[in-house]
């Protein structure tokens, strides 16, 4: 199974999060695909092959990790990019703490490779993004229209500040892909463990 440990945010955190996409969505037309909002969260470890058999021991490690680090405020803010191929918007608040709960490691054979900076990821870039132009002999080579779109996108979103809300807890989060809207991953909360500390 591909299972995931995360952080979501409140309906109401999301849903002050959707006019400040309004305007970046109407420029990027099909360009980039937007994640469901009820799809968004803050990823703290990803496992991609977790055997059926071993999801109980996945959320006790979860339950005794989390317990030991306190609620945290939280706010989304900012934005930026990832590979010229992803968008999404930054977090705010107690970032040292919750860089700590991202530190942890969340099962034994987890080391930590793939984390990254917390973020919810909120576009891809499409198959139906703009190719780059042809270029003559010698000409610099242009940027392709989706890193142009993307930066636009960081730029347009470098300011929002989103509501405070406190997270208090971690959701144990399976990932089937392909079984989501239009041939996406369907993601099913397994479990929830309180932050105590």
């Amino acid at each position: 199974m591909r299972l995931f440990l995360a952080i979501r945010p409140p309906r109401a955190v999301l849903d002050h999060l959707e006019p400040a996409l309004d305007g970046v969505r109407d420029r990027a037309g099909r360009a980039l695909c937007w994640t469901e909002p009820e799809q968004r969260h803050l990823t703290l470890a990803f496992h991609p092959e977790v055997p059926a058999g071993a999801v109980d021991d996945v959320v006790a490690d979860a339950g005794r990790i989390a317990a030991g680090h306190a609620p945290l405020d939280l706010h989304l803010a900012g934005a930026g990019e990832f590979s010229h191929r992803t968008l999404w918007v930054g977090v705010g608040g107690q970032v040292r703490e919750l860089g700590a709960l991202l530190a942890e490691p969340w099962l034994a054979d987890d080391d930590g490779r793939d984390r990254r900076r917390a973020h919810l990821t909120v576009a891809r870039v499409s198959a139906a993004a703009p190719r780059p132009r042809g270029r003559r002999r010698g000409e610099p080579r242009p940027p392709a229209p989706s890193t142009v779109l993307l930066a636009e996108a960081v730029h347009a979103l470098a300011v929002y500040r989103g509501p405070q809300w406190t997270a208090d807890e971690v959701e144990v989060v399976v990932s089937r892909l392909g079984e989501g809207r239009s041939g996406g991953p369907l993601h099913e909360v397994l479990a929830t463990v309180p932050l105590r500390g």
